[in-house]
């Protein structure tokens, strides 16, 4: 048989690394992963991990996961079912099996199969495979053994040197896929750049790894995904939610020429927005590590009242502590951007799980009439636009903004072309000039959009102060008046309608013209609901997706979009927030809702069958 005749090709494939929380299989998948984008591979990826830091080793409920999903061409998921499994353990092995096929190829340890391992995962008999009814394809290697074999002459010990077997698992996968070790090497070699030692340890068994599936497993076929798509020329980089965030906030804060001021406290799932943006001090960027969030959403605003960008990121327990702060800002109306990186709850709920059940607090959770903007990010990449367009918002309409993103975009990843900032839109605050100083006060509004002027601390004849209290119209200074405080609330909320003639007109996917069924989401489900259009599409079925990113205020156009379909369904990982979002401000609607909150992406299949299902209903 031939090199040539071994090699299969894919359009796309599914791979899942599973082991325990410290077997590094989010290193792993992270670096497969961007060796693909690298060779010009789409991917979607989705971290899976407990919310210990070393949760019980050998056990069920420590197995931690990362699923990466390759395409030739774009792919807009991590996937259902994954077609090779990394199985560092039984308890790895027992608890992906329902992400198993018949066809798909296992790889595991077989030194982590003794009988006490078997034991903790909670085994009846001493043949997992059989009592788990597995009939596949495996790759059986002892990995533990050959790592310490490896690296017996290293002078490692023996716990270091079994860290580096998930480089033993790698390397078997970039064989069985074709894969260059060149990138790989880099990463590790740029990982642990203080630790030389460690560097070469794992380079080493990487290869050892990628060696021992060539000449063990020689009559195994290969796989190979080369990239088909006509991607758009450009620099490509693999980029999570949380990172592109960061960049979109930098872009913003460059495009308007203002500094960001990040006011922060640690949380599962936001904390790498707080470390990814502490690197670009040489930018401007100041970031400040707070001692809780109330005080790092008031920094903020003290940063926006002296003229930067305040910024405050938070996941939704956070978001309740900064409920009065955020207020703060509304009536004061400053800029202020507010990233809430939704988690699963309620209270600490489970903290490394995503959900979409943020949304009416993002719109309603605060005291008093405190209209605001909301915007929800629908992909990793697309957190870069969200969050320039949530920092362009704040900016020149002088208001909190609350960008939405959740657990799985932030933590997942996906291929990125680096933008041009001449793409993007200028970013113009409304700040006084020199010409109002006769006549200006803290309220002087625009009188078309509402939005006050921008007087910053140090500017010459505009001294002023802000508060928490309502303020006179016509002389800013405090006011208990009732028709003065009925008419502040009313232009807090003009202000922030008028927003809707700035953002984009909602786009409607597939068949928008002749939909039998249209799709309505919002947010990070966007991928699992576009893929479920797809397929239906090819089933032969008329549908349409009208996926949300402006939440509040809604499009202009998203009231005559929803009253053109006949049949409805809106899908979210929540139980029914955005419907009744859309219910209240587009009355007569009728809506068929989906609602899944189980810390889980959607399943593609399973929306492919409900949709189908309430498209047949008479």
């Amino acid at each position: 048989m031939t090199e040539k005749m071994k090699i299969k090709d894919l359009e796309k494939v599914v791979i899942r690394f599973s082991g325990d929380s410290g077997d590094g299989m989010q290193l792993a998948g992270s670096i497969f992963s961007n060796l693909s984008a690298v060779l010009g591979n789409d991917i979607s990826t989705f971290p899976d991990y407990p919310a210990e830091i070393r949760a019980p080793q050998g056990t069920l409920s420590g197995v931690s996961g990362f699923q990466v999903h390759i395409g030739a061409k774009k792919v807009y998921t991590s996937g259902d079912k994954c077609d090779v499994l990394v199985a560092m353990n039984p308890a790895a092995l027992k608890t992906n099996v329902k992400f198993l096929t018949p066809q798909s190829v296992i790889i595991i340890d077989r030194d982590s199969f003794t009988q006490k391992d078997l034991e903790k995962a909670l085994y009846t008999t001493d043949n997992p495979f059989a009592e788990l009814g597995l009939h596949n394809e495996m790759i059986d290697a002892p990995i533990s053994s050959m790592c310490k074999d490896s690296l017996a002459d290293s002078g490692l010990d023996n716990k270091t040197i079994l860290r580096c077997k998930n480089m033993f698992a790698l390397g078997i996968v970039c064989w069985l896929f074709n894969r260059p070790l060149d990138y790989a090497m880099h990463a590790l070699q740029d990982k642990f750049l203080k630790k030389p030692t460690i560097a070469e340890a794992n380079m080493k068994v990487l290869t050892d790894g990628y060696n021992y599936g060539h000449n063990t497993h020689a009559s195994v076929p290969t796989y190979r995904v080369e990239s088909k798509g006509e991607k758009v020329k450009g620099i490509y980089t693999d980029v999570n939610g949380n990172l592109a965030t960061v960049y979109g906030l930098v872009a913003a804060s460059e495009k308007a020429n203002i500094p960001i001021f990040l006011g922060s406290y640690p949380i599962t799932p936001a904390t790498d927005i707080l470390q990814y943006l502490s690197k670009y001090k040489e930018l401007g960027v100041v970031t400040a590590q707070c001692e809780d969030e109330i005080s790092g959403c008031c920094s903020a605003i003290g940063a926006s009242f002296g003229g930067s960008l305040g910024v405050t990121s938070t996941s939704g327990p956070g978001i309740c502590l900064k409920s009065e702060a955020i207020n703060l800002a509304v009536i004061a109306e400053l800029p202020l951007v507010v990233i809430n990186v939704q988690r699963g709850g309620p209270s600490t709920g489970m903290p490394t799980k995503s959900e979409q059940t943020d949304l009416l607090q993002a719109v309603y959770g605060r005291n008093g009439e405190t209209p605001l903007p909301v915007i929800a990010a629908t992909s990793p990449t697309d957190c870069f636009d969200a969050a320039y367009m949530a920092a362009k918002i704040a900016l020149e309409h002088l208001t909190p903004v609350i960008l939405l993103t959740d657990g799985y975009i932030a933590n997942g990843s996906a291929a990125w072309r680096i933008p041009s900032l001449d793409d993007y839109p200028a970013i113009k605050p409304p700040y006084v000039t020199s010409e109002m100083k006769e006549e200006w006060k803290p309220y002087k509004r625009n009188p078309e959009t509402n939005v006050r002027y921008w007087a910053i601390p140090g500017m010459e004849d505009f001294q002023h102060r802000l508060g928490g209290l309502e303020k006179d119209y016509n002389t800013s200074t405090i006011s208990t008046d009732p028709s003065n405080h009925q008419k502040m609330t009313i232009i807090r909320q003009a202000k922030i309608d008028y927003i809707a003639n700035c953002i984009p007109a909602q786009e409607v996917e597939g068949n928008a013209e002749d939909a039998d069924l249209l799709i309505v989401g919002w947010g990070g489900t966007y991928g699992h609901l576009y893929s479920a259009m797809e397929m239906m599409q090819e089933q032969g079925k008329k549908v349409a997706l009208a996926h949300f990113k402006y939440i509040s205020p809604l499009p202009k156009n998203a009231a005559e979009i929803l009253r053109k379909y006949k049949k409805i369904v809106v899908a979210e990982q929540n139980m029914g927030q955005f419907a009744a979002i859309l219910r209240a401000r587009v009355p007569g609607i009728t809506l068929c809702p989906f609602n899944r909150v189980k810390g889980q992406p959607f399943n593609v299949v399973r929306l492919v069958e409900e949709f189908t299902k309430i498209l047949e209903e008479k």
